[in-house]
């Protein structure tokens, strides 16, 4: 545990120290976030906060981090790399959806091809298939996630803390080093960004986040379980996400919209502060539940085939009833 500790106290100080510098060169380059009507900051807020996030994790891995954890770690980081530029050119120019989308189906299939895979359809293509959609699902889930000050960083580190604790469990250190380094960067972050926000991380953090967090859940292995059990432990871990985006997807498909590229505040964050919830409360509540799929998930890691399809399936059916509740009774 001492490598791993030393790992998440660099990544810690790293943002701590490193965001404020962020937010100056944000400042001196004119790299804001101006307000709009579907943005709730009144003022311009400095972005470039995925850029500390991204430094302070490399950082940990290359001070406190082996070479055989990095070497291990290569298609991750370089993946992560490449979809955290593309947010910083989003952040700066504006780009288009093709654009992003083509950028992160790139990071994907470059973790793909250095061992990042997913082993459960029994085809390696397929397998494949099934691995370049979870890095672009989770990956914009992240994204879109990034609604409300302090909102995307802490469930990452709620996520990423439940990643280490079942790597802890199964004694996977490569999955532990990743997920103590996003954890300590998102808490350095996060000392700014919670509300009132004085940095915004941007499309470079909330990408970058998504997809190390979609590599973490395909790294994860229980060898004490069956594949058709463990899959379904990160589904868990990241039900939050999954399910802010599958109820902004039902409720813009519901009222004609593109979910692709509609903005506006229909997210689970937006409609809790319309049910009479403060902004601070609403991503407490977002935390919570995350931790709640968390749980499920460690149970899940150690449970029998017919245990754990009954906890998904009562975790699947609330979320089916919270959107049903969510659409009736806080349309945008």
């Amino acid at each position: 545990m001492t490598p791993v500790l030393l790992i998440f106290i660099t990544a810690l100080v790293g943002a701590m120290l490193g965001t404020p510098l962020a937010r100056r060169l944000a400042l001196r380059s004119g790299m804001v976030d101006a307000p709009a009507a579907r943005k709730l900051h009144a003022a311009p807020v400095p972005l470039l906060g995925g850029l500390a996030i991204y430094a302070a994790f490399i950082l940990a891995l290359i001070v406190a981090g082996d070479r055989a954890t990095i070497r291990e770690a290569i298609g991750i980081i370089l993946g992560a790399t490449i979809v955290s530029l593309t947010g910083l050119a989003d952040d700066r120019w504006q780009l288009g959806a093709p654009a992003k989308l083509a950028a992160q189906v790139a990071a994907a299939a470059v973790a793909i091809v250095a061992g990042v895979r997913i082993q459960l359809l029994g085809q390696p293509w397929l397998d494949a298939a099934l691995a370049l959609c979870w890095f672009v699902g989770i990956t914009n889930a992240l994204n879109l996630l990034d609604n409300m000050d302090g909102l995307s960083g802490g469930v990452t580190t709620v996520a990423a803390a439940f990643f280490l604790l079942l790597a802890a469990m199964s004694g996977q250190y490569l999955v532990g080093a990743l997920a103590a380094a996003l954890i300590g960067a998102c808490l350095g972050f996060l000392r700014y960004n919670l509300n009132p926000a004085r940095i915004f991380m941007g499309d470079a953090g909330a990408l970058f986040l998504g997809f190390v967090l979609a590599a973490l859940a395909i790294k994860l292995r229980f060898p004490a379980n069956t594949p058709q059990v463990t899959w379904l432990v990160p589904v868990c871990v990241l039900a939050l996400p999954i399910f802010d985006t599958t109820l902004v997807t039902i409720s813009r498909l519901r009222r004609g919209l593109n979910p692709l590229t509609t903005p506006g505040r229909d997210h689970l964050s937006h409609r809790l502060t319309a049910l009479g919830l403060t902004r601070r409360e609403a991503v407490l509540v977002c935390y919570l539940l995350t931790g709640i799929g968390g749980m499920v998930g460690v149970y899940i890691a150690q449970a029998t085939l017919a245990d754990a399809w009954a906890a998904v399936g009562l975790l699947g059916a609330a979320m089916l009833a919270g959107i049903i509740w969510l659409e009736r009774s806080s349309v945008p």
